[in-house]
């Protein structure tokens, strides 16, 4: 067993030896498509991010000022209760737990601003379904009718960030998407002809492997890891071009106006890690789909 997986890497070094700038290709190739793929999925988590607060159909947020107690929240909830079933759905309420946790990820590219907000500061939230989201003349006369209630810091309404959020990630998905697809088709097309190439270089020694008994699987094999190892080279070359482009990325939005909403655009919760393992393992599988068909096509060359 020993002696054969020492035969497999030897003779996968061999072939990478002996066709080193078709190799870098492959591996170059490979890491562009996945470096775009590995961005594509965190540009849409800073995105999911930054909707978090609209999720189920929210399209109304009131803002209550911190230390406002059970009784002076009653007020609100009575204005709420006598919309329920006329203009609203439901509400729910926010307390101060999960207004932190809304806080971590609207303000995730902004500690500065994050660091401010404790227990004692934070406005809690009362979060508004309505009946029929698109009477926005509705919500706005609601919004304006709860600013005038006690103890309300201010009223925001979906449609004043949906709609230009909505279009932004469709217009960044769609492109974004389309262009890693076509570059892992040519990646892993370079490495199918990679694997091509050294086996056709290869092919009095193949032919004398099968005089002497050696399977399909056997011969194989090498060609096979040879690819394996492109995408996994291509891949951990991704994840780190990724994670320095996603640190400079957050490092600049500190900088944006706290009010300027792309503070929610950064991935700071570990997500990124799991991203690029994601890459790695994916281009993996390319490296293997690429060499794995060459190595079955071209064996009888």
């Amino acid at each position: 067993m020993i002696s054969r997986l020492r035969y497999m890497f030897r003779e996968t070094g061999e072939s990478i030896r002996r066709n080193p700038t078709l190799s870098v290709a492959s591996v170059i190739t490979a890491a562009v498509s996945l470096l775009i793929f590995g961005l594509t999925l965190i540009i849409q988590h800073g995105f999911d991010n930054l909707l978090s607060q609209w999720e189920g159909g929210v399209e109304m947020i009131v803002y209550v000022n911190s230390g406002a107690g059970e009784e002076q929240r009653l007020v609100i909830e009575d204005a709420l209760g006598q919309q329920q079933g006329v203009t609203i759905e439901a509400w729910s309420y926010c307390d101060v737990a999960c207004s932190l946790a809304d806080a971590d990820r609207l303000f995730a590219g902004d500690p500065i601003t994050r660091a401010q907000l404790t227990e004692l500061n934070i406005p809690t939230q009362y979060k508004v379904v309505p009946l029929d989201a698109t009477q926005v003349e509705i919500l706005r006369g609601l919004r304006d009718r709860y600013l005038e209630l006690p103890n309300v810091y201010s009223v925001q309404l979906a449609e004043e960030q949906l709609d230009l959020i909505s279009k932004l990630q469709g217009f960044v998905s769609t492109y974004t998407t389309g262009l890693w697809i076509a570059l892992m088709i040519a990646a892993s097309l370079l490495i199918w002809n990679t694997i091509r190439t050294a086996m056709f270089a290869r092919r009095r020694e193949i032919e004398v492997m099968k005089l002497v008994g050696a399977t399909d699987w056997f011969i194989r094999l090498p060609f096979m890891l040879e690819g394996l190892l492109q995408g996994i080279a291509g891949g951990a070359v991704a994840s780190v071009a990724m994670w320095f482009i996603n640190g400079r990325w957050t490092a600049g939005v500190e900088t944006f106006p706290a009010n300027s909403g792309m503070t929610a655009l950064v991935v700071v919760d570990g997500y990124e890690w799991r991203v690029g393992l994601i890459v790695v393992l994916f281009g993996a599988l390319i490296g293997t789909i690429g060499s794995g068909t060459a190595a079955s096509k071209f064996l009888d060359v």
